[in-house]
């Protein structure tokens, strides 16, 4: 899914585009919000254990050099390619509903070897025992901190030492409980609770909770060593329970000496030195790892991550720190969850709550004092003077409201930020968190598996008989050859990261502009133009014309000029409608009315720019490129170059093609090629803020123009909601520009997590389905062949070169690698490539998956097409991490997130900040009312709706 947030799916292993730079957007931006976990290591020395060192990345090189690297004998024993032969067989009589199986492994391109962040596991030979345990009373126990106390003191109790369970079980802290024995039935076990901070149980009326703990099944290892042998009969066998409960036996170590965040993740304030990230956060190591199967061996994948923690301290001075970390930052977003210990009477608490009063004006009816505010009562009741009245107030309170003052209450510590990073945070975090991969690779054997209990098995791996080799796999690899760029009259010359320039080259297709803008905005800072009159202005326009022509597009005209004063920024209207509605105005006197808009943006303020986006796209149907003031006036040829590129797709141009050899599978027959994908709503959103899918498809031979269909659906769903009507759109329009309906489609398909393969398959292909037969006619039935590859980068699987010579300057793969034996599906038609080259940190390929296949495509076709098409993204001059017609589809999903932004952030009706109380009733329905009259049918009228207006 994509509540990525994204990857960092902006800042994504390595960095899609580059090269189209010139984005007016101030920054990478997540999609969903920046995703909680960030994946790199740290500041440098062996793994991450320099302290005392600089804060910056260490230096890049081949991780474990001049080591000796023999590829896995399971796999350089070619069983793999045996197994895969004999599904040719099979293949004819595969079960509709069943994935396609791998035709063949690749054999294009040059033959390399690669260390891969998966260690070898070994399965205990005897069942597992599963079980399911209640707590009752139910009350109290939805807070996971709550559940682990529980477990935490049911461990120490008799009980639990007289059913054999102590070193012999592993359980989650909730409901699934691992035992490596038969455990006695009936099995409860009570548990009078206190917290960490009591010295014991109360004598009277304290709480207890009862442990009722039921068999459920007897899981069967020898089911999943056939799997991974491939055995035809166990193709469909599900591996989901033992792999699931594998991972509980895995947990059990750094379970007790971690924190876990988000699933199968540890953070250990040991790991590193928590880096500062202002704002009240820091950001902490940690390490992930899952079981993973592939052939003819279980694996464990380890990897590094990092994520934001608070800062341990006075609540009050850290909820000022980051509102005044970013404008616009919410207080309610940082204290919402946090754990508190009240400094004048010592109790701990959650904060539920910001609430709307101060000290000063809260009041309430004491017993001692009659009606006072809460600044009076703590004076009187306590000696306390307030040092920040004027602070909102928070809620601690359970069923009831209980208001404190945040300066009496101090930050607990070993508490992760659940919230959604500031801009500001986020730059920090990608920072800290990308680091080449020798650092990465040291941090995961050496200190990963110490701190996940992996190198030296604990008393529950001993008991399971399950241990972990030392050694990460080695596997095959390949790097794809180039392929072939072309520009009107002549080659693009590639480099060795994959990219390549815009010098003396004309586009493939130049567009033609007639009407244009040139919007000045004005926003009180340094670098911006004085006003539409200011001779640097004009000079710098003239410039940039005169660079569009060179490059092959028609630019007939000067442009008109325009030019706004903003409002000053004002902390009661973080959105800046003011700003926004002052934009409009002046846009709206413009005559005649532009084709395109070329606006100077004065900073990176978010709230502009999207702002903007929003108010040209939804409502004045103008097509925006917005750049950086301070960026443009520099006059650089390569900027102008990089702002071109999108002048020329947004009026209709093709930058650059496949050559012909490249192309020859798409020259075959006429095809189309689409791209999916769905955004969600990221923390701190307004509850039933919807999200929002995106459908892009090629519409000619060229494959360079991807217009988009993009909508709004319920809250949350990964399917996509309309998908049918969002292809007949696509369709008709491929229609309307070829005069035929395409023969083939090629469908890509982000944003959906692993666990969600089949959905698609059930849900989504059917609505494909029933798109075509919008287009059957009496004469018959239009069915073109249809294949779904769904790409994942949210994954945790990271390549690493074991030689200089198939590695890139900074260690990581080069270009082109790909990988699709060893730590792939044992059955399934899959495969990772990193067609880019990595700017920074360690490059993550992207993840592969051919759910459905029509067309019938060999290993190399499908293999060489995508890393084809990775060079294909219209906005840079270089290959790009993620499948272009899927990236599109991720950008286009990201410009409507500049549409509902006042919702993304939190703010609903007259721009107040959502409570989150009302989540999953009427309050819901409101917000999804509200989307839908700020979506205002979305990009729909004439001037955009057939453009890549997204880009």
């Amino acid at each position: 899914m994509s509540n990525r947030g994204r990857g960092f799916d902006r800042g994504r292993g390595g960095g899609r585009g580059g090269g189209g730079g010139g984005r007016g957007s101030p920054d990478p931006r997540g999609r969903g919000g920046p995703p909680p976990h960030f994946r790199g290591s740290d500041r440098g020395g062996r793994g991450f254990q320099d302290r005392g060192g600089s804060r910056g990345r260490a230096r890049g090189g081949v991780f474990l050099r001049g080591q000796r690297a023999d590829i896995d004998r399971r796999i350089a024993d070619d069983s793999d390619k045996a197994l895969v032969a004999t599904f040719a067989a099979s293949r004819s009589s595969a079960e509709s509903d069943s994935m396609p199986l791998r035709p063949e492994f690749g054999t294009e391109g040059t033959e390399i070897k690669l260390r891969t962040n998966f260690f070898p596991v070994r399965v205990p030979k005897g069942p597992l025992y599963e079980y399911d345990v209640s707590i009752t009373p139910v009350a109290g126990t939805a807070n996971r901190r709550v559940k682990k106390r529980i477990y935490q003191l049911a461990e120490q109790t008799t009980a639990w030492r007289q059913a054999g369970m102590t070193g012999k079980v592993a359980h989650d802290c909730s409901a699934k409980l691992i035992a490596a024995l038969l455990l006695p039935e009936p099995l409860t076990i009570k548990v009078p609770y206190y917290d960490e901070d009591e010295s014991g149980p109360a004598q009277q009326g304290g709480k207890e909770y009862t442990l009722t703990i039921k068999f459920i099944q007897e899981i069967d290892t020898s089911n999943l060593m056939s799997y991974l042998a491939g055995q035809a009969q166990f193709r469909n066998y599900d591996v989901l329970p033992v792999i699931a409960a594998l991972n509980i036996i895995l947990a059990s170590a750094p379970g007790r000496t971690g924190i876990m965040v988000g699933r199968n993740r540890y953070f250990f304030r040991a790991a590193a030195e928590p880096h500062r990230l202002g704002g009240g956060l820091e950001a902490w190591k940690g390490f992930y790892s899952s079981i993973r199967p592939a052939h003819r061996q279980l694996m464990v994948n380890v990897n590094v991550c990092t994520t934001a923690f608070y800062i341990p301290g006075n609540l009050a001075r850290a909820m000022m720190e980051f509102r005044d970390s970013s404008f616009g930052a919410r207080m309610e977003v940082f204290c919402k969850g946090v754990r508190i210990k009240a400094t004048h009477l010592g109790y701990r608490k959650t904060v539920k709550k910001l609430a709307r009063h101060n000290a000063k004006t809260y009041s309430f009816d004491s017993p001692e004092y009659g009606h006072v505010t809460v600044q009076q009562y703590f004076k009187r009741k306590y000696k306390i003077s307030l040092q920040y009245p004027d602070l909102q107030l928070v809620d601690v309170g359970g069923q009831k409201t209980n208001y404190l003052p945040p300066e009496v209450c101090e930050i607990l510590p070993d508490q992760p930020f659940r919230g959604k990073l500031t801009d500001e945070h986020t730059a920090s975090m990608i920072t800290v968190a990308c680091q080449p991969p020798n650092v990465n690779g040291e941090a995961i054997v050496n200190q990963g598996l110490n701190s996940l209990g992996l190198r030296v098995a604990g008393p529950e791996l001993q008991s399971f008989g399950v241990s972990i080799g030392p050694d990460m796999a080695v596997v095959p690899g390949r790097i794809l050859p180039r392929p072939g760029i072309k520009y009107l009259t002549s080659q693009a010359s590639i480099d060795d990261k994959a990219s390549w320039n815009l010098r003396g080259v004309k586009f493939a297709v130049g567009a033609r502009l007639d009407k244009w803008t040139v919007l000045v905005i004005k926003d009180s800072t340094r670098d911006e133009f004085a006003d539409s009159t200011d001779p640097t202005l004009r000079e710098v326009v003239s410039g940039f014309r005169k660079m569009c022509i060179t490059s092959g597009m028609q630019v007939p005209t000067d442009p008109v000029y325009a030019t706004v004063q903003l409002p000053p920024k004002d902390l009661s209207d973080p959105l800046r409608r003011a700003a926004i509605d002052t934009i409009r105005n002046t846009l709206l006197t413009v005559k005649p009315k532009p084709t395109l808009l070329f606006v100077m943006l004065a900073n990176t303020d978010k709230a502009i720019y999207e702002g903007l986006k929003h108010l040209c796209d939804v409502y004045l149907d103008v097509a925006t490129v917005c750049v950086q003031s301070s960026k443009i006036r520099k006059s650089s040829p390569q900027y102008f170059a990089n702002v071109a590129l999108k002048f020329n797709m947004k009026m209709g141009g093709v930058n650059h093609k496949l050559d012909s050899n490249s192309a020859r599978w798409l020259s075959g027959a006429p095809t189309m090629i689409v791209g999916m994908d769905v955004t969600h709503p990221s923390p701190g959103s307004a509850p039933g803020t919807p999200s929002i899918a995106a459908v892009v498809a090629s519409i000619d031979s060229n494959y360079a123009q991807y217009p988009a269909s993009l909508e709004i659906q319920e809250s949350k769903k990964e399917m996509i909601t309309n998908l049918d009507g969002m292809m007949v759109d696509r369709l008709k329009l491929f229609h309307r520009k070829t005069g035929k309906l395409p023969e083939r489609i090629l469908v890509y398909r982000d944003g959906v997590s692993e666990g969600q393969f089949n959905i698609v398959r059930l849900e989504e292909r059917p609505l494909i389905f029933k798109a075509f037969q919008t287009f059957s006619t009496p004469k018959g039935p239009y069915r073109p062949k249809l294949t779904i590859i769904i790409c994942g980068k949210r994954h945790h699987t990271r390549f690493y070169p074991t030689e200089e010579a198939s590695a890139a300057g900074d260690g990581n793969p080069r270009p082109g690698t790909v990988v699709d034996r060893g730590v792939t599906a044992v059955y399934d038609f899959d495969f990772f490539l990193q067609a880019h080259g990595g700017l920074q940190g360690t490059t993550r390929p992207t993840h592969y998956y051919v759910v459905h296949d029509e067309i019938g495509f060999k290993a190399n076709e499908i293999q060489g097409l995508t890393n084809a098409l990775s060079y294909m993204f219209a906005r840079a001059t270089k290959a790009v991490s993620l499948v272009s017609p899927a990236y599109y589809a991720d950008v286009a999903c990201e410009r409507g997130r500049c549409y509902l932004r006042k919702l993304f952030l939190g703010y609903v009706g007259n721009g107040t900040a959502a409570s989150g109380t009302g989540s999953g009733s009427a309050a819901e329905q409101d917000v999804m009312r509200e989307a839908q009259k700020l979506w205002n049918n979305g990009v729909t009228r004439a001037g955009l709706k057939d453009t890549m207006f997204y880009l």
